[in-house]
């Protein structure tokens, strides 16, 4: 018998630096009886044309201007790899362009941009799927279920202190290369689009504090991993209760409260080529952990910890590995069931949307406002 012809989704991508080039770029050919990649676009030319050599995607599917990318009519779905600065304005270019679309996160840094995005959403009907691709690992999904069905959580850890990228983008065999060509036009509305974050989102003394910022910024990148997965793993904490940071701000702790149990949260960047990375659950006489490994390595197992006595009373130790397919291709396949069988996104714009709630609690916490 004929294996069965699934349908494939066509893919414009709008940012080709290091993620796309290690990870996403790779993740798609891999799956390409799903997805096959028929644009690409990035400000930097010298970028596009490295991506187009690397990847077989000749000069015409390649643009420098992402409106050029959402246009045409060979791109299902675009997938958002550029700045944080512009993932608002790209998404709802490409929403009204009636595309279905994945975008890395932080999806939105600000309230107004994130309404913008699901305001863009709702009115064309399409799909909007952020990138919180540990969330989709098998091993926390497995949690989930055991940490959703305790009567009592008596305590909660989440960590995540990691080597810088390049660390591991460098002995990831994919060999990416980075480029400079932007113009000096370009960098200064990325960084006027990135003051204008700051004030939005931080106020307008805060916005004067680079330290402020950068903690801000830094709870959106790296810290919208773990949060993300706190928040399905947990819910949304009432509140930050206290937090703390380093000197120069790369190591942050701080301690929220939910109902009944606090949970603490870790996080920093070092040059120890480790990536430490856990969610830990302490209830009903048990205890879950989820551990993760670099994503830029692929395959690297996503584990499943339970420490617990069994019903003789023995300490026992169980450790599950579900699969070594990595969270970016189990993302991609959910993904595509939402697009074309219309099961529902988990990573909704409205989910996203709560991240800000305790990065601003974090923010208040550390940054308290005179007066």
């Amino acid at each position: 018998m004929a294996a069965s012809v699934e349908r494939v989704i066509r893919v414009g991508i709008i940012g080709a630096g290091e993620v796309a080039q290690t990870i996403h770029l790779p993740t798609l050919q891999l799956l390409s009886h799903k997805y096959k990649v028929t644009a690409l676009s990035d400000v930097s030319k010298l970028s596009l044309e490295h991506c187009g050599r690397k990847f077989d995607l000749s000069s015409d599917r390649l643009h420098e201007n992402s409106l050029d990318l959402v246009k045409r009519d060979d791109v299902d779905l675009v997938v958002i790899l550029s700045a944080d600065e512009y993932h608002t304005s790209l998404v709802v270019q490409a929403a009204d362009a009636g595309k279905h679309m994945l975008i890395e996160k932080p999806m939105a840094l600000t309230h107004d941009d994130a309404d913008a995005i699901i305001a863009s959403q709702k009115r064309n009907n399409v799909v909007i799927f952020v990138g919180y691709m540990r969330r989709y690992a098998p091993a926390f999904l497995e949690a989930v279920k055991i940490v959703r069905n305790m009567k009592k959580i008596d305590y909660a850890s989440v960590r995540d202190i990691i080597g810088t990228n390049k660390i591991f983008v460098d002995q990831s065999g994919t060999f990416p290369l980075r480029f400079d060509d932007f113009s000096p036009e370009l960098n200064n509305d990325r960084l006027q689009r990135a003051q204008a974050i700051s004030e939005a989102a931080l106020g307008a003394q805060r916005a004067k504090d680079p330290s402020s910022v950068f903690t801000y910024r830094f709870l959106g990148s790296l810290g919208s991993h773990d949060l993300s997965a706190m928040r399905e793993l947990l819910g949304s904490p009432k509140r930050c209760i206290g937090a703390g940071k380093n000197s120069d701000g790369m190591f942050i702790t701080a301690l929220f409260e939910y109902d009944g149990f606090v949970a603490t949260y870790e996080t920093g960047i070092d040059n120890v080529g480790k990536f430490d990375a856990h969610l830990e659950v302490h209830g009903d006489g048990k205890r879950v952990k989820v551990t993760y490994d670099t994503p830029f390595v692929k395959g690297l197992p996503i584990t499943l910890t339970v420490l617990e006595s069994n019903p003789d009373g023995h300490f026992q130790e169980r450790i599950v590995r579900p699969t070594y397919q990595d969270a970016y291709t189990c993302e991609y396949e959910s993904l595509y069931d939402s697009i074309v069988n219309g099961s529902p996104v988990k990573t909704t714009p409205e989910d996203a949307k709560e991240d800000l709630k305790i990065f601003s609690q974090v923010i208040d916490a550390l940054y308290p406002l005179a007066g």
